[in-house]
Order: C-alpha cells, then sequence, then structure tokens
C-alpha cells in the first residue's frame, strides 16, 4: 500500500488536538498554520494551505480530533469531500498509526466520496493513496473498511430510488442481482399465493398495482454454529393509506424501506468478509397505496402466527408487515437471534433528534453489545423502555391486539412488535430519523444515510472474532464510482 509521495498530488495532512506529524517542509508549515487557528485538530475540520508556484501546490489539514477511529472517519469524509472530483490525494499517515485509525480513515474516505449512482453529477473518479511507513495490519483494515462501505454504498443506492422506479418487484430483483455470484449466498423471492399466510403483507400491499413480495436472503458459512436473522422493514412508498399522510408526510417516502436495505446489504456484506456466522435476512416489501382495495381502519388482519390485529391506523402499516417476518423467523428459522431494523415512527425523532436511532431489547447484555457496535461505526442508538404500563392500551375488543394504540408512539409500536418475536433474543431499531439526511454531514451525504448497515456489520464482526479475508493491498486506491 506504501507508495512514493507525488508532488503532483494533493497533500492530506493528518491533524490531531496535539498538532500534526508531517515530514519536510510541508509539515513545518502545516504544525504553523494548525498553531495559528487553535481548532484546526478539530474532527472533520478541513484547512487548506495552499502552496504557490510549489510542489505540492497545495496540502489539506485534516483534523482527526482525539485520534479514535470516530476522529479518523470523520478525517477522511471530509477530505473526500474536499478534493476535486478528479482529483488526486496522497494522505500522509503519521508513524505508528494503528489499525483502527487506518480503517476509520479508509470508511470515511469512501464514505464521504459517495454520489448516488444515479445522480446528475458524474461518480468521483479521483485517486486516494494512503502513504505509511509500514503496511504490517493494514490489508485486514482496508477489507474491512471496504466492504463496510460498499453495503453502506449499497443501502444508500437503493434507498435514494425514486418509487416510481422502485416498487416491490424491482427491489427484490435488485436483491437477487446482487446476491448473485455470491458463494455461500441464496435467496428466495416469494410472492402471490405463496403468501396466503401472510395476511399484515397483503392487506398493507393489496391496494398497490404493484403487488408484494417476501424476500429471503441468506449467507450459511460452512461450520456456523450462531444464527442471526435480521428483519427490515420494506415499504416502497407510504402514502399513508386511507389513513391519508398530507403532502410534506409524503414528499421522504421512499426512504421508507431504508430498514430492508440496511439488513440485504449487512448480510451480503458479511459473506464478503467471509464472517463465521449465519446470517438471514428477511424482507417484507411493499407499497402502500390508496385505492378500492386498500386495507381500513377497522379491519381485523391475521398474521403469519395466527393472531389477529385491529387495524386503527393504515398509516402504521411498517408494524403490520414486520409481524408477519418476526412470526416466520420465529416458526421457520429457529435463529438464535433477531434484529428489526424499521423507518418505524416519527416519534423517533421527537425522542431522540435526527442521528440516533431507538433501541428496544429486554436483554441488557444484548443492548450493551449492539450500542457499542453502533459507537464504534458512528451509527448511535438509545436504549428505550418497554413501558408494561403502557401494554394495556394494546387491547382490542375484536382482536388479540390493536395496531396503532394511543401512548407514546416509537414505544407502543416496541411492544405491538414484541408478541412476534418468539422465545429468541431479540431487540427492535426504530432508525426513521437517522435514515436520511438534510445536507452533508462528516461521512454522510445529503440523502438517504443507509444507517444500520455500518451498526450491523460491526455487531456480526464481533460474533464471529475471526479476521476477513483479505484483499489486494490495492484495496488502498479509493474509486468514488457507485457500489
Amino acid at each position: 500500500m506504501t507508495k512514493d509521495l507525488d508532488e503532483a498530488a494533493t497533500w492530506v495532512v493528518p491533524v490531531s488536538s496535539d498538532g500534526t506529524q508531517a515530514p519536510g517542509e510541508v509539515g513545518a508549515e502545516a504544525s504553523a498554520l494548525a498553531a495559528s487557528i487553535g481548532d484546526a485538530g478539530r474532527a472533520g475540520r478541513i484547512t487548506a494551505l495552499p502552496r504557490p508556484l510549489r510542489r505540492p501546490a497545495r496540502a489539506l489539514l485534516a483534523g482527526v480530533g482525539d485520534g479514535d477511529e470516530a476522529g479518523w472517519r470523520a478525517a477522511g469524509a471530509a477530505a473526500a469531500r474536499a478534493a476535486d472530483g478528479d482529483e488526486t490525494l496522497d494522505v500522509l499517515l503519521p508513524p505508528g498509526t494503528g489499525q483502527d485509525a487506518l480503517r476509520g480513515l479508509a470508511e470515511g474516505l469512501w464514505l464521504g466520496g459517495y454520489r448516488y449512482r444515479e445522480a446528475i453529477k458524474p461518480p468521483r473518479s479521483g485517486e486516494v493513496r494512503i502513504v505509511a511507513d509500514h503496511t504490517v495490519g493494514y490489508a485486514e483494515s482496508l477489507t474491512r473498511a471496504r466492504a463496510t462501505a460498499l453495503a453502506t454504498w449499497l443501502a444508500r443506492d437503493l434507498t435514494n430510488t425514486p418509487s416510481s422506479v422502485k416498487d416491490p418487484a424491482w427491489l427484490a430483483g435488485q436483491i437477487v442481482a446482487e446476491a448473485a455470484g455470491r458463494p455461500g449466498v441464496s435467496v428466495t423471492v416469494r410472492a402471490g399465493d405463496e403468501l396466503l399466510r401472510f395476511g399484515g403483507l397483503l392487506a398493507v400491499g393489496g391496494g398497490s398495482v404493484s403487488p408484494p413480495r417476501f424476500v429471503e436472503l441468506s449467507w450459511q458459512p460452512p461450520g456456523a454454529t450462531t444464527h442471526v436473522v435480521l428483519v427490515g422493514k420494506g415499504i416502497t412508498f407510504d402514502t399513508g393509506g386511507i389513513s391519508i399522510k398530507p403532502r410534506d408526510g409524503m414528499k421522504l417516502m421512499k426512504k421508507d424501506m431504508g430498514g430492508a436495505a440496511a439488513v440485504v446489504a449487512a448480510t451480503l456484506g458479511a459473506a464478503d468478509l467471509g464472517l463465521p456466522v449465519r446470517v438471514t435476512a428477511l424482507t417484507p416489501l411493499a407499497e402502500n397505496a390508496v385505492s378500492g382495495s386498500a386495507f381500513r381502519p377497522g379491519d381485523v388482519i391475521t398474521h403469519y402466527d395466527g393472531s389477529t390485529s385491529e387495524n386503527t391506523n393504515s398509516d402504521a402499516e411498517g408494524r403490520i408487515v414486520l409481524a408477519d417476518a418476526l412470526a416466520y423467523a420465529a416458526e421457520q428459522l429457529a435463529p438464535d437471534l433477531v434484529l428489526n431494523l424499521a423507518t418505524l415512527t416519527g416519534a423517533n425523532s421527537v425522542a431522540l433528534g435526527k442521528r440516533t436511532a431507538a433501541l428496544y431489547s429486554p436483554d441488557d447484555d444484548l443492548a450493551k453489545a449492539l450500542t457499542e457496535a453502533g459507537e464504534a461505526a458512528g451509527e448511535r442508538m438509545w436504549r428505550l423502555p418497554l413501558a408494561e404500563d403502557y401494554a394495556e392500551n394494546l387491547r382490542s375488543d375484536i382482536a388479540d391486539r390493536i395496531s396503532a394504540p394511543p401512548g407514546p408512539g416509537s414505544v407502543m409500536a416496541a411492544l405491538f412488535l414484541r408478541d412476534f418475536f418468539g422465545d429468541t433474543r431479540w431487540a427492535h431499531l426504530d432508525m426513521s430519523a437517522p435514515s436520511w439526511a438534510e445536507a452533508d454531514d462528516l461521512d454522510l451525504t445529503k440523502g438517504a444515510t443507509g444507517w444500520g448497515a455500518r451498526m450491523l456489520l460491526y455487531y456480526l464482526a464481533s460474533l464471529g472474532c475471526d479476521s476477513p479475508r483479505e484483499v489486494d493491498g490495492e484495496g488502498a486506491e479509493i474509486d468514488h464510482g457507485s457500489a
């Protein structure tokens, strides 16, 4: 991975809160500039150092904060965004830079350089080269960083795709295409009469001219002893149904399948890394539309497990399709663990803001492990209570439960879903708010964030505890095209 410095390139000089360690004349100039500014080392800050009539003609001081993985990730993303589209960057690593720092830097470079594959602007084509005094251990870090970034790109691409293109059949086809050619990966798509037991999915998708699909994507490595099921909400567009949303409420509803995108991307990423954990992703795909065949408030829905729900709000459709998927997992797959990701409620952002998902689980150890994986990946979550005093609100006079009871919205949705996890360990993540960014922000680019794909890969890797397959060291060269 180490290459000679190219004086025609723009040099990226990492700056920590303690200053710079860059060599030679450029290092001295960078140190002087950083000292004069004061907070040049703030994570994600870029300070330009023009060098007219000299080589390199420009250096970028990239703040890494305290030098943890998150700080390096922020620096990498900021540097990628500051570069011209076809510019070559030479990133000068200080002596002794650790694997976590390199991984964060590489992830940031890829994530900051993301551009939606159908965007008007062409993909960035510049080269990024990591310049280090040694390469020991870096191949593994780059392998993990590349797989994580590519998974996030895929989740972003799928979520950013307009719903005029992204109906359930199209999305199912994309999953099949992405799975093709990966050893150990299989995919099954169910439609039509194969969905007769999926009463919630049929109800929600019944109002659309684009029928629903149920996709089961599986990574089964030889010898795996742990089976994790990932369930992701896959509403390709949400009008609210008969309980129709206002216009402003519909504008971003192409993102209502962000959970499905994340679990699919993470499963494929686990396969790319060869993680020794069996992973199954389940994505119930439907469009919640308005028509004469749309399901109504007051309808009673029979789920996969035979239990019933009284629909009280057709704009609370996500939990209805997820109930079928969770019940299917409990009955058919006998998992060790089920993780559910869904862009489920607006209450998520009311409680926790735009960057933090709500985490629900009765398992303290699992909640702690997921929170730590999220912190490491740069995808925050906060555990909220499964408050038993609110469970009474789920009672129905004509069914086993009602779908949208009064009470705190995100908590009530979690209590509704709790019935369908069976006896396995489980966690539910309400990630509606952090699934979308209104503007570029460090490792996020405006639009879909792919939230959850990174966190899941960090968590799954912690279960396997084995090193991933190594890739060619040329993984240090960053291609800013689309995943």
